[in-house]
């Protein structure tokens, strides 16, 4: 069994066992003005690095950021793994083949910063922030990797008022020399899937 295999089997089995991901109450203590919310979450971020949907102790310190759209799309891609490992299962039963390599962009990337040398940035600074007519916010964050050769890049957190507070509902990896155009995490999130169900290699986008 691979070793993305077994990363991705710990992923499902602990999502099996804590059931849905939590609609956690926004502490009183996330502030509550664009710029600063992003600061303190890449402050995460930058700290952590976390790789694939968190877990453990990484789920109790980003949940509380996320809103509940961007909780509900993490949910439905953790059962659309589910359900890959399911069809996987039966398929090797069937035709007595070797497990397939994880097909989720998500499970070795970092959903906040990115995928490859992105995974886990040491650095970042807030550039701009910028209002939407929807009264949505993007913040752009400088993320930058020193190890060389070094990298620095783009990306713009979306923020959603919910419930009186901000909320992270998107993060969208911003176009440059490494990226063919700008994608965001809810897109990663859903590459494959119907929903809770794995369409399976010749549907994926």
């Amino acid at each position: 069994m691979s070793l993305l295999r077994c990363v991705l089997l710990l992923t499902v089995t602990t999502a099996l066992a804590f059931g849905q991901t939590a609609q956690p109450s926004k502490p009183a203590g996330l502030p509550n003005d664009p710029e600063a919310l992003v600061r303190s979450f890449y402050h995460q971020v930058v700290a952590r690095r976390p790789t694939g949907i968190p877990r453990g102790a990484d789920k109790k310190t980003f949940d509380p950021y996320l809103s509940k759209s961007l909780l509900h799309r993490i949910d439905l891609a953790q059962a659309c793994a589910r359900d890959w490992i399911r069809q996987d299962q039966r398929r090797m039963l069937m035709k007595n083949q070797a497990p397939e390599k994880a097909p989720f962009g998500w499970a070795e990337s970092g959903l906040f910063s990115g995928a490859d040398e992105r995974t886990e940035p040491n650095a970042f600074a807030i550039e701009r922030t910028e209002s939407e007519k929807d009264g949505s916010f993007r913040v752009y964050v400088r993320l930058t990797l020193s190890s060389p050769p070094p990298e620095i890049w783009e990306v713009a957190a979306v923020l959603v008022r919910e419930n009186g507070h901000l909320a992270l509902a998107d993060v969208i990896y911003l176009k440059d020399h490494w990226m063919k155009s700008d994608l965001r995490l809810s897109e990663v999130l859903a590459t494959g899937c119907n929903g809770p169900h794995w369409l399976g290699d010749h549907d994926r986008p």
